[in-house]
């Protein structure tokens, strides 16, 4: 059975089938923070997320986070590692973008289980 969650003009936030969970692409709504701030703004939203589909951040399966810079990595990963514990680390690939649009530097895809 598949489950859609938090319908958008374009799309649903979250869809899960099967037991999988997943979260489209996820920005900040305050573009005026750094890259730390915007990571924790995506981050709680995930935990929303993820929890509207019955599921948490500790059942984390993967996740492709994009960025504008990546000389500003360093402090999303610090902001990461105080989200995740290491034994709830999901796989993971950070990509390099020239542009989310606006002054979005992150935007994080994520994929969980129920």
């Amino acid at each position: 059975m598949t489950n859609r969650h938090i319908q958008t003009p374009i799309m649903h936030r979250v869809v899960s089938h099967n037991g999988l969970i997943f979260v489209g692409g996820t920005t900040c709504d305050d573009e005026g923070l750094d890259m730390a701030g915007q990571t924790r703004e995506i981050l709680a939203k995930l935990d929303s997320y993820l929890a509207e589909a019955g599921s948490d951040k500790t059942k984390l399966l993967s996740a492709t986070i994009f960025i504008t810079d990546m000389a500003l990595k360093p402090q999303m990963d610090v902001v990461w590692k105080e989200w995740l514990s290491p034994e709830s680390f999901p796989t993971r690939a950070t990509v390099g973008v020239a542009d989310l649009g606006g002054t979005t530097l992150i935007e994080i895809v994520v994929t969980a289980h129920a």
